[in-house]
């Protein structure tokens, strides 16, 4: 599989975000504990050079705990505020705030000796498509203050929010970056469901997804299909798509129907908590 996927509207997008970065004082980005390199953003690296940086790691309970804190520690060394967030229950978005007054610390002090009190901070929420920004703000905020939906390209314009006496938050639409260099990158973005559902192969998302996890996390299968696992991927899609009579007309097995059902157990954390990079992978 080739994974491409970057649509006219995130062109726009992001020259809105480059024109809105000089209004504000911090920006916070949402990445996907799952997939925390893969799902940040390269171009926004470029966008918010010299703007204070906090990074959310974000839907931490599907994640693999262990990973997630070796991932929050590899961000910090980086010089990034880091902290662990669960939008949809609201685990960990309280803190959120403190690690954004923390971060803008020396902004805050600096305003106070020119006499400058109480001005808000501007933050610019960002992530890549279906990342969870929306709900984080709606937590973050305590109301439905903006769009969700579970599609990637929900947000498709630039919404103020006003949180507090203390911090203004603009939300921004989900963007991905023109190119994949690396493959593995796109692969990664598309289980997490980053990339359009209809331009994908399912079945061979879900055969990548089952090798990983034979590699992995060998039992996770067995736990939640109750089936005897095996090293190959693909007789493990066929044991599952036979537990479960995932059949067409004739008796032949739907592979096609058993990867939808995988890759929705996946991402809704049915298959334990997953993760699909280590830290000591990457560059430091």
């Amino acid at each position: 599989m080739h994974f491409q996927w970057y649509p006219g509207h995130m062109t726009k997008a992001r020259r809105m975000m480059q024109e809105d970065m000089k209004l504000i004082d911090v920006v916070i980005e949402l990445v996907d504990a799952r997939i925390p390199y893969s799902s940040k953003n390269p171009d926004i690296d470029e966008l918010a050079k010299n703007k204070t940086r906090v990074i959310l790691l974000n839907k931490s309970d599907l994640a693999d705990r262990k990973y997630t804190e070796q991932w929050k520690q590899y961000f910090e060394g980086q010089g990034y505020f880091v902290t662990l967030v669960n939008s949809k229950s609201g685990n960990g978005v309280k803190q959120v705030n403190d690690v954004v007054q923390k971060a803008c610390h020396e902004k805050i002090e600096r305003d106070r000796k020119k006499g400058i009190l109480n001005r808000p901070i501007r933050a610019m929420v960002v992530g890549i498509p279906n990342v969870g920004k929306s709900t984080f703000i709606n937590s973050f905020a305590g109301k439905a203050s903006a769009k969700t939906g579970n599609k990637p390209g929900v947000t498709k314009g630039k919404q103020w929010i006003r949180l507090n006496k203390n911090i203004e938050l603009l939300d921004t639409p989900g963007i991905l970056w023109p190119k994949f260099e690396d493959q593995t990158v796109g692969l990664r973005l598309a289980l997490i469901g980053s990339i359009r559902e209809e331009i994908l192969n399912i079945q061979e998302l879900a055969f990548e997804l089952t090798k990983f996890l034979a590699q992995h996390y060998k039992g996770n299968l067995s736990a939640r299909y109750q089936i005897e696992e095996v090293e190959d991927a693909l007789m493990n899609m066929n044991i599952i798509a036979e537990k479960r009579a995932c059949k067409m007309k004739g008796g032949e097995l739907d592979l096609e129907k058993t990867a939808g059902f995988i890759m929705d157990d996946f991402r809704n954390g049915r298959l334990g908590n997953i993760t699909l990079e280590f830290p000591q992978k990457m560059d430091t």
